[in-house]
Order: structure tokens, then sequence, then C-alpha cells
């Protein structure tokens, strides 16, 4: 009776056992190259996510490298031997994939004529393509390669392309970098809440032309606006009461890192998370040659250059910009010549909120999108570019704007993308170890 009560207990230790090597079979083999793909890559997981297979001649092709672009985000992974790939993104939004073709058998690119519903091909090459999401947070894209002559770049026309996205990026950072420039120069303010102010300008358009259905050109005249309103509210209402009272230059400064983190929390809270667009955002790009450019970028470049004439002029040619320059110089001096120096700072405070509003209406079609914390991926670089030029001079904001927009742009062509920014600031290590005042700084007397 005991053998056979032991012989039960044994059969039934089996049929359990059976049973869960079973169910961790079938786990495998329904999620098991995909978890074990996720877990290789080290991305993190989120609801949305890129996946499909690639083939050719109807079998499986592995080790084949493909990324993902677009919204701030980038990552990149590899096909398993089964030709299977997953990119998790962010956000349910557009995004690039490009298949880089190095990787890619000899003598073959992508089908395009293959290519599912929602996925173009990139005007100009044979390896990358636009994709977006549907109703669901996951996209299939499964790939087919066919035999074809691959589209490819010179290292010349990849500098060219490069060296006007560049310009393109400079110029709309030196908007927000003249105006951290004019504030620094007149009150000797780091302002770490600038990052807002860009952020503001955005968020203001977007509420136009999304939440209210307005026309694009309201929300503009609208951003503008409301970038003129906060940059006097902030020097009405905080600025010039924490100057009266005689606060330090670093007491100053730190109350702008708190005023960075509520403003940036109460965007969050306001508008959400996520990632929206402007209108008309992603248009086809206009090739030039070896250039791709939309005729956003276009617009975008004209604006800067007028706003930036428009500014110029106003420093150099007004009564109020020869008082700017003038406090910028020596405050005492000019208070004593008989300049109303907190006019000047107040209407410096608006034209630096205009700025950064007209701004980040660009940077939200250069990135593209609105987010409550875009912002924030530009205050290093205008540091960096007040810094270059030289602190306090609005001009060498401008040059230091161009050299740091230029350098992370054709630095991509050596360096990963995921560096590229780490580049503005060795062009920065650079000119001040030759140069400590900045290229247009000047050398001031200590001791």
């Amino acid at each position: 009776m005991r053998d056979r009560t032991t012989a039960i207990g044994y059969t039934r230790r089996w049929l359990l056992a059976a049973l869960c090597a079973l169910i961790a079979t079938a786990i495998f083999v329904l999620q098991g190259p995909t978890a074990a793909l996720a877990a290789t890559d080290e991305q993190e997981v989120t609801d949305f996510y890129f996946a499909g297979t690639i083939t050719f001649d109807d079998k499986p092709v592995e080790g084949v490298t493909i990324s993902v672009d677009g919204n701030g985000f980038d990552a990149e992974t590899e096909t398993d031997p089964e030709g299977k790939w997953r990119l998790y993104v962010p956000e349910q939004e557009r995004y690039t994939l490009t298949i880089d073709e190095k990787t890619l058998p000899d003598g073959v690119i992508v089908d395009a004529a293959q290519l599912p519903d929602g996925v173009a091909l990139v005007s100009g090459t044979t390896g990358s393509f636009e994709a977006e999401f549907g109703l669901t947070g996951t996209k299939i894209i499964n790939l087919f390669l066919g035999e074809g002559e691959r589209v490819t770049e010179s290292f010349v026309d990849q500098l060219l392309s490069r060296l006007m996205n560049g310009l393109n990026f400079g110029l709309l950072l030196a908007l927000a970098s003249m105006g951290a420039a004019l504030i620094y120069g007149t009150t000797r303010l780091s302002n770490f809440a600038h990052a807002e102010m860009v952020t503001w300008g955005g968020l203001v358009a977007l509420v136009f032309t999304s939440f209210w259905q307005l026309p694009l050109w309201a929300g503009i005249a609208g951003a503008i606006i409301g970038g003129a309103l906060l940059g006097w509210a902030l020097d009405a209402g905080l600025w010039r009461p924490l100057r009266r009272r005689g606060l330090g230059v670093v007491q100053l400064m730190i109350v702008s890192i708190g005023l960075s983190l509520a403003l940036r929390y109460a965007f969050q809270y306001v508008i959400g998370g996520g990632t929206s667009q402007l209108p008309g955002a992603s248009p086809t790009p206009i090739r030039f040659g070896p250039i791709s450019l939309s005729y956003i970028d276009l617009i975008s470049m004209g604006v800067s250059l007028v706003v930036i004439l428009a500014v110029a002029y106003f420093l150099t040619r007004t009564r109020i910009g020869k008082a700017t320059r003038a406090i910028s110089d020596n405050p005492q001096l000019a208070a004593a010549s008989g300049i109303d120096v907190d006019r000047v700072i107040r209407i410096v405070w608006i034209l630096a909120g205009v700025l950064a509003a007209i701004s980040g209406i660009l940077w939200a079609y250069f990135r593209p999108g609105v987010k409550w914390d875009m912002g924030m991926q530009m205050l290093l670089l205008i540091f960096c570019a007040i810094t270059l030029g030289g602190l306090g001079t609005a001009f060498g904001a401008l040059l230091g704007s161009l050299i740091v927009g230029i350098a992370v742009e054709v630095s991509t062509l050596w360096i990963p993308s995921d560096l590229k920014y780490a580049s503005a600031l060795a062009a920065l290590i650079i000119i001040l170890l030759i140069r400590p005042q900045g290229l247009l700084g000047r050398r001031e007397r200590l001791g």
C-alpha cells in the first residue's frame, strides 16, 4: 500500500514537472525571441513599439541593424536569427526608421513596392522610411529585400546637408540666446528659467491652433504677445522687487532655478507629458541637390534672419538699444548719466520674452513637437552659446549659436547622434582655452 502511494506521488510530481516544462516552452516559443531581443538591447519597454521581420527570398536575414529616430528619441537594434526585430518608442508619433545598408547582403535593398500602409521611403534614400502608428500602440513593419542599387551619399553631400541643418538650428538657437544674453548683460542674472520662456512660446501657439482651432497666424501672434507678457510679468512681479531688496547674483540664480522647476511642472500638469504637433509639422522635404529642406525650414531661417537683423537695428540705431548697451557696459555710469535703468531692463525682459517665444515656435517645428520640457533641451546649448560668444553680448551670442548649431549637426558624421550635444561643449572648451573671455567678449581686469 505504501509502495502504491509512493508511486502515485512520483507520478503526480512528474506530471506537474512536465506541465510546467510545457508552459515554459510555450512562453519561450511565443515571447522568447522578443523578450530576449529587448533584454539584449537593454531597451526601455513602453506601450508603443515598431516590430517586424526582415526577409530575402523568403528567408530571414540575421544581424541587420535598424534604428529609429524622431521626437527627440533614438534607439537601434538588430534582427535575431529569425529575422525579427522590435524597437520601443516613448510616444505614439511619427518616426524615421533606418536600415543600416552595410549590414544587408551585397546587392540587395529594401523593396519599396512591398512596404506596408503608413510607411513611406524618405525621398532620396533606399534604407530610410517614415512610419506612423495607427489606432493601436503597435506598428508591424515586415520588410522584404530585393536586388537593386543602393542610394548612397558622398561625404561632401552629407557635409553640405548637415551644414545647412546646423545653420537652421543655429539661427533658431540664436533667438533664444540673444535674449538670455541681453538679460545677463543688463542684470548679471544667469536665468535658468529662460528654457521655460522658450517652452511657453510653443505652448501658447499649441493652445491657439490645436485646442482653440484658430489659424496658425493667430497662434504665432498669440505666442509673441504671450512671450512679451511673460517677460513683463516676470520682471514686474519677481525680478525687480528682488533687485530692489539687494539680492546678490547667486541668490537670484537660485531663485531662477526654482522658478524653472515650478514653471516646468506647471506646464506638465496643464498639458500632460506627451508630445503634440503644431499644424503643418513634418512636411515633405524639398531637395536642392544634396541638401534636403522643407518649406518650413526655409521659412524658419528667413524669419530668424529678419528677427536677428531687427534686434541688431534696435541695439545699434535706437535710443533704448544704445541705453541697453550702456547699461551692459557700466550700469552705475549709465544711471548717473540719466538713463532709467529699471525701464530699460523692463524692455529687455519683454524683448527676451518675444525672442524666446519665436524660438520656441521654430524649435517645435525643427524638433518637431511641443512638449512640457522642450526648452530644457536647449538650455545647456543656450548657455554654451552665450559663453562661447562672450558673456553679456548679444552679437557674441549670435556667433556662438551659429558655431554650436553647426558643431552639433556636423559632428554626427563622426560620432553617434546621442553624443552630438557633447560636441558643442567640446567646441566651447577648445575656444575658451584659446580665448577665455569668449569670441567677442572683453578681458576684465581682476584685482
